[in-house]
């Protein structure tokens, strides 16, 4: 009987995390999927950059995410100079090759 009450400690113990695992889930997907916490201030190349998307409103800093042709994201001040450029330039790009691929 000692074993069996054992397995049944263990198994509310198993429970237990799981119903906190679906608390966590269902926490996280509640706010914002990604949010920029460390940013990038050095420039980067218009050629390695492929696009780009703001993070949401409720993220505690605004940030812009770049998509890099590598695969890669990283996260920039939207007020920084150089990301308005690149994000005038990214527009204008997407723009220009819409009408190409007709």
């Amino acid at each position: 009987q000692e074993i069996k009450k054992g397995n049944e400690d263990e198994l509310d113990d198993r429970s237990e995390l799981f119903t906190l695992g679906f608390l966590f889930a269902g926490l996280r997907g509640v706010g914002p999927k990604k949010c920029c916490f460390k940013f990038n201030d050095k420039p980067v190349s218009k050629d390695k950059v492929v696009s780009y998307n703001r993070t949401s409103q409720r993220c505690s800093n605004p940030a812009i995410l770049l998509n890099t042709v590598a695969g890669r994201q990283m996260c920039v001040r939207p007020s920084a100079s150089w990301v308005k450029d690149l994000i005038s330039y990214l527009e204008t790009k997407d723009v220009s090759g819409a009408n190409t691929n007709l």
